[in-house]
């Protein structure tokens, strides 16, 4: 995982002034409001490719049924400029460089076995986010299992 001095020598200050808007390769349900469905999401200029190759290979590999099915399209966000939860750093989401999915079963602080994405059927999806760059704070640290983030 990268430092804030490593993230803003790659990707600058945090904030909305690199954000491009991603169109997604299928809907994603708002997280807490599962009615709403989103086509769209903007997330920062450098990281879009991979993030696109990633939920590409998601639907190749599970389609968009079995998404649906195991929460992985619960989009739980990607841009907020903010700090992070009971500390002075910067929030990752601050330079729209993570993905949070799925946030009610794979809350901040629910580790294995409890965390949905610590399921094995689970396994492949996160393979593919490393595959592209991004890490688990699930499998590097067993909690906020929801959060992807960038690392290089």
């Amino acid at each position: 995982m990268l430092s804030t001095k490593e993230i803003i020598a790659k990707y600058g200050e945090p904030g909305d002034k690199h954000l491009v808007t991603l169109e997604l390769p299928y809907p994603m349900r708002i997280a807490w409001d599962t009615k709403v469905t989103v086509k769209t999401v903007r997330c920062h200029d450098l990281i879009a490719p991979n993030l696109m190759f990633v939920l590409v290979d998601l639907l190749e590999h599970y389609g968009y049924e079995k998404i649906k099915e195991l929460g992985i399209d619960l989009f739980g966000g990607i841009y907020n400029y903010r700090k992070m939860r009971g500390g002075n750093d910067w929030s990752r989401h601050s330079w729209g460089i993570a993905i949070d999915l799925d946030p009610a079963r794979n809350g901040l602080k629910v580790g294995k076995p409890k965390a949905q994405f610590s399921r094995d059927e689970y396994k492949p999806m996160i393979d593919i986010f490393y595959k592209y760059g991004f890490v688990s704070y699930g499998r590097e640290k067993n909690y906020d299992w929801m959060h992807f983030e960038i690392a290089e």
